[in-house]
C-alpha cells in the first residue's frame, strides 16, 4: 500500500499532488499583470500618436459692472388702531308693565293724511261723464279672477287663436260705489275688430270690491287691458 504523502520515484521535488487552478492562477498573475501594463502602454502611445491635436476654446466671460439700484423710501407703519370698546352688558329693567294695555284702533280720523284731496261733494265720477278722475286711497281689485279667465280662453276667437294672432285690447271700467260695473268702453283697439268685440264680452265678467277715498266708497274709473295671447 502506497502511502499518500509519499512521492513516486522519479518525481521532482517540487510538485505537489494538491496543486489548485487558483493556486496556478496565483503563479501566473505576475506574468499577466505585467503583460497588461505593456498593452495598456502601447495603447496609450497609439492614441496619442495618431489622435488629433486638440484646441481649448475661450470660455472666459465679461462681468458688467453692477449698477446701483436706489432704495425706495421708508414708509411709516401707523399704529394699529386702538381696540374698540366692548359694548355694555344688557340689564333686564325693573319696570313693571301692565299686562291690560291695549293699543287704541287706528282710523283715518285720528292719521289723516296731509297730501291727499278732500272726497268731491258730488260722490265722485257718474256715467255720464265720461272716464275722468276720482281720488282714492285704495284701488278696486278684481274679484274673480279664475272666471275672468275662463272667459278669456272661450271668447278668444277660433281662427286667430289657430293662426297664433293675439293683441291687448285696453278697457275702460265704470265701478260704482258698490264695486258692481255700470259701464265699460274700448280705450285703445288692438287692431283686430274680432278681438275688440271679444274684450267686450270678456268685460262683463268682471267683478270688483268697491274704490275707497280715506274711509269712504267713491265711484271710479279704472283701466283695465284685457290680453289674448297663445301661449
Amino acid at each position: 500500500m502506497n502511502n499518500p504523502g509519499m512521492q513516486p520515484a522519479g518525481a521532482g521535488a517540487d510538485v505537489d499532488l494538491f496543486d489548485t487552478a487558483n493556486d496556478r492562477f496565483k503563479r501566473s498573475f505576475g506574468a499577466w499583470f505585467w503583460g497588461s501594463m505593456v498593452a495598456a502602454t502601447v495603447l496609450h502611445m497609439a492614441i496619442m500618436a495618431f489622435f488629433p491635436n486638440l484646441s481649448a476654446s475661450d470660455v472666459s466671460f465679461a462681468m458688467d459692472e453692477f449698477e446701483a439700484i436706489e432704495l425706495p423710501p421708508e414708509i411709516d407703519v401707523p399704529p394699529p388702531p386702538e381696540q374698540i370698546q366692548r359694548p355694555a352688558n344688557p340689564v333686564i329693567s325693573d319696570a313693571v308693565i301692565d299686562e291690560d294695555i291695549t293699543i287704541s284702533p287706528t282710523t283715518f280720523d285720528d292719521n289723516q293724511p296731509d297730501d291727499l284731496p278732500p272726497p268731491r261733494a258730488d260722490a265722485g265720477a257718474g256715467t255720464g261723464d265720461g272716464p275722468t278722475f276720482t281720488p282714492f286711497t285704495v284701488a278696486p281689485e278684481v274679484r274673480n279672477r279664475q272666471a275672468v279667465g275662463r272667459a278669456l280662453e272661450r271668447e278668444y276667437p277660433p281662427l286667430l287663436r289657430d293662426a297664433g294672432v293675439g293683441g291687448t285690447v285696453l278697457m275702460y271700467f265704470f265701478i260704482d260705489e258698490n264695486g258692481v260695473v255700470q259701464e265699460f268702453q274700448v280705450h285703445e283697439t288692438s287692431g283686430h275688430n274680432a278681438l275688440d268685440q271679444a274684450a267686450m264680452r270678456v268685460a262683463e265678467v268682471f267683478e270688483f270690491s268697491a274704490a275707497m277715498n280715506r274711509d269712504t266708497r267713491v265711484p271710479v274709473w279704472i283701466q283695465i287691458p284685457i290680453t289674448f295671447t297663445t301661449r
